[in-house]
């Protein structure tokens, strides 16, 4: 080896046609070239680095300040028009490319199952969601056959829209247990799904006065940042009656159902919000129940457990949260949907609807009406006149079967985004443009008693 190198190197420095400092360049290729490359290869993976790292942490805070911006103003979100000028939906609305949807939930207790079925193939369109409730009165049986109806039904299979829920909580009206099973219900409709717009509770003896088609098509030219709930300030003799007294709701420890227990304490009202009230029956945005069930601000869980002792929690729960919420106040439309005929004096249970309240339903424009006896002649009527259901469901454009030899039309399902709106939609734009009047709006979660 050592008489190779002599011989090399006396072939390189001795030869005649090469001098010293050719020599030396030629020997120099043999480093320059890994040295620029491993000189390139090292400011490539420096700049990737700090890039890197720049972009990493431009990501995270973008991040971030997309979620703080999403739970801040959450209700800015999915909105047709400015809330603070939102007149007539009729010339400030346009229509998205992808028409509403709203996600149900029908509850019952014993002996509702046959009720509960009939309310849901009234209201049934397949972009709807719907969750049905038997409270733990029902039997067991009960129970079991109304899964079963839905889970033969071929529509329901096909659709995959109609779930009933597997827990059945004890439900008492006027306690927190109705609250805790509407919370339930939302969230399960918010995990089943993310394609829908706005939450509706409905109950066994809730009828609808309008199809789904012509609700769908009146909401299809709403911003879908309102929220349709009953909303006034607990004063006078409710206050002291309900905000005052602490009860106790038996549903939350016992197996079976009775009235809520009054202890002999009472106590003072909340310094910290301002307590409202109103009807149980609303339809909210999901933006505003996703903020009751994430709660991000700890504001709704906070409320949530000041109306755990309250009397008649339904009808205060939502209505305190919306109205002492700066995000949602402004969203709040002071109106049920619903035609309820309510007893004088004094005004506190609703009346069963019969024939004779037919016009006065109609009259009303609302798309919904409480509370029917089981199978009363008053139901076949809106089903006739109303609603035109001959068959199993409500029939709407959806519906994409033949009619001929009585066939049902809605046994084969078409494109569910098309709606065939009838006189009930004309009905319900006009109680729109009232409720969306600023004259109307102008009185929503006011403090005034």
């Amino acid at each position: 080896m050592r008489k190779y190198a002599n011989s090399y190197s006396g072939r390189v420095f001795n030869d005649k046609n090469f001098s010293s400092h050719s020599g030396r360049v030629f020997s120099d290729r043999h480093w320059k070239i890994p040295f620029f490359v491993s000189l390139l290869v090292s400011i490539t993976l420096f700049t990737a680095t700090i890039f890197g790292l720049y972009s990493s942490s431009y990501g995270r805070d973008q991040m971030q300040l997309d979620m703080v911006s999403s739970f801040a103003r959450p209700a800015e979100s999915d909105g047709y028009f400015v809330e603070s000028d939102f007149q007539s939906f009729q010339s400030n609305g346009f229509a998205k490319s992808e028409p509403p949807r709203f996600a149900y939930l029908i509850s019952g207790t014993k002996g509702d199952s046959h009720r509960m079925m009939r309310t849901l193939q009234a209201v049934y369109h397949p972009r709807n969601q719907y969750v049905l409730h038997m409270d733990l009165e029902a039997p067991p049986r009960e129970r079991l056959n109304l899964t079963i109806s839905v889970k033969n039904d071929p529509i329901f299979r096909k659709v995959e829209n109609v779930r009933v829920m597997a827990q059945s909580n004890l439900v008492t009206y006027k306690g927190p247990t109705m609250i805790a099973c509407t919370l339930q219900a939302i969230s399960i409709l918010l995990k089943e799904s993310s394609k829908w717009d706005w939450f509706i509770n409905l109950s066994a003896s809730d009828y609808p006065l309008v199809t789904q088609d012509d609700l769908l098509h009146v909401f299809s030219n709403l911003s879908r940042n309102l929220n349709f709930i009953e909303n006034m300030l607990l004063h006078g003799w409710k206050l002291n009656q309900r905000a005052k007294p602490i009860i106790i709701d038996p549903g939350l420890y016992l197996s079976k159902k009775s009235d809520i227990a009054t202890t002999s304490q009472r106590r003072s009202l909340p310094t910290a919000f301002t307590l409202f009230t109103g009807s149980a029956w609303v339809i909210l945005t999901r933006s505003f129940v996703e903020y009751c069930i994430w709660g991000w601000d700890n504001f709704p869980r906070t409320l949530l457990m000041y109306y755990t002792n309250f009397v008649s929690s339904p009808e205060g729960y939502f209505h305190t949260v919306i109205c002492n919420s700066e995000e949602f106040r402004s969203t709040a439309i002071g109106h049920d949907l619903h035609y309820i005929a309510w007893d004088t004096p004094p005004k506190q249970h609703p009346i069963s609807l019969t024939l004779k309240d037919f016009n006065k339903m109609v009259n009303s424009s609302a798309p919904f009406a409480r509370k029917f006896r089981k199978d009363d002649p008053v139901l076949d009527k809106i089903d006739k006149e109303l609603l035109g259901r001959t068959n199993r469901f409500a029939p709407g454009a959806w519906c994409n079967g033949s009619s001929s030899d009585r066939a049902d039309p809605c046994s084969v399902v078409g494109d569910d985004s098309v709606f065939r709106p009838g006189p009930g939609a004309n009905r319900l734009h006009e109680l729109m443009n009232k409720l969306l009047s600023e004259d109307f709006r102008s009185k929503q979660c006011s403090t005034k008693s």
